[in-house]
């Protein structure tokens, strides 16, 4: 039996301090927690007392360089996971990012070719592919189930968020803090989902709507129209100025469609292709006729304990990884082309040009101003990070 993972958190927020308790509390097997970095002078104060006998650092470098630990979960704002996943590559250690995977497409880049170069274990905590939903969807288009691909509608409006939530951090909903908002904040789960299930699209027209519902200078509504080589679409439309919420996924194919919504995949699936069916038919009106199926799983495990626990088998035993860090390039490169499209009213290709769009996110963050915090936000999350339907 191999010795127990060393894992270090970089950046012990909201996110990073559920991930560093699973460690310290030994929910992760073949792991454990021996370090601790953030550079909050008042979060560096609350780690030593609250995960006492770790070693805590003010300074990622100094932490790689001197913290006894083989991995690192990098938890920080977008901006720094790939400068500060190229530091641990250098240094020799497996790193487990998470999501965005960045937001300059050229930092990203680079995070690649750091990962690729140092043959070390990359993986990004998109923990909502281990939801058995999703998972039992991938499976009925790949399988071709549902038949050649038509459309996508994902309608994910449950993010719902009050203006205390904006004013919590300094680095919310500002393009120098987060680098956009719903798109680069809420949805990117979603939107890996969406690539994941259907396929990565080739282009999209985005009309994204900024401080609609909310005082902030980044985009809080989102419209998307996605292009597929295979001629098929995908409708995204999210929001964080809506309650009660939707999450509602359709899928529809030449054999069938699903529905994903309340906890259950609903399945119609047609007794014979639509594409027969439509031009052998004398009948104008006629539908055609299906047999109906529900699939519902048992409650949800904890899908960030699930992709620590196979980041570490992976590492390991050569367990095959849940989800590549390589993977998360897909939803950057549709965030970033959804983000030039708005700005240009252009429909764009994804990927876009990468030296275009972070010349559009460098001017964004020139004219950003840094946000007062007037709460800090002290509520217990844990229950958002789950599928909430």
């Amino acid at each position: 039996m191999p010795n127990k993972l060393k894992f270090g958190v970089i950046g012990v927020g909201n996110m990073g301090t559920a991930h560093a308790k699973h460690l310290f509390e030994g929910k992760i097997d073949n792991a454990v927690l021996t370090a601790l970095c953030d550079v909050d002078t008042e979060v560096i104060n609350r780690l030593k007392n609250d995960f006492y006998g770790i070693s805590v650092y003010d300074n990622h470098l100094q932490m790689l360089e001197k913290a006894d630990c083989d991995a690192v979960i990098i938890a920080t704002p977008h901006y720094s996971h790939p400068i500060i996943a190229c530091d641990a590559f250098k240094a020799g250690k497996h790193v487990l990012t998470e999501k965005p995977i960045g937001v300059l497409q050229s930092d990203i880049e680079k995070m690649i070719i750091s990962a690729k170069t140092s043959e070390k274990a990359f993986g990004i905590m998109f923990n909502q592919r281990t939801n058995p939903l999703f998972m039992k969807a991938k499976e009925l288009v790949e399988s071709g189930e549902i038949g050649v691909k038509k459309r996508l509608i994902w309608i994910i409006t449950n993010w719902y968020r009050t203006q205390s939530y904006y004013e919590s951090s300094s680095w919310r909903a500002s393009w120098r803090g987060e680098g956009g908002g719903v798109l680069m904040n809420q949805a990117p789960h979603q939107l890996d989902l969406m690539q994941w299930i259907f396929g990565v699209p080739n282009s999209v027209y985005a009309n994204l709507s900024v401080a609609k519902y909310h005082n902030i200078e980044v985009e809080d509504d989102a419209e998307l129209l996605f292009g597929y080589d295979d001629g098929s679409s995908a409708v995204f439309i999210t929001s964080t100025g809506e309650t009660p919420g939707t999450n509602r996924l359709e899928i529809s194919g030449d054999k069938g469609k699903i529905v994903l919504e309340e906890g259950k995949l609903k399945h119609w699936k047609l007794h014979e292709n639509e594409r027969d069916f439509c031009f052998s038919k004398s009948e104008g009106f006629y539908n055609a006729p299906y047999d109906y199926s529900e699939f519902s799983a048992d409650e949800e495990k904890d899908g960030h304990i699930t992709v620590l626990n196979n980041f570490c088998n992976h590492i390991l035993f050569g367990e095959p990884l849940i989800v590549s860090g390589f993977d998360g390039v897909y939803q950057t490169q549709m965030t970033a082309s959804a983000y030039l499209s708005n700005f240009t009213f252009t429909r764009q290709p994804i990927p876009c040009e990468i030296e275009v769009f972070d010349a559009l996110i460098k001017k964004l963050s020139e004219k950003s101003k840094k946000r007062k915090i007037s709460k800090k936000f002290n509520e217990d999350c844990s229950d958002r990070w789950k599928v909430r339907w």
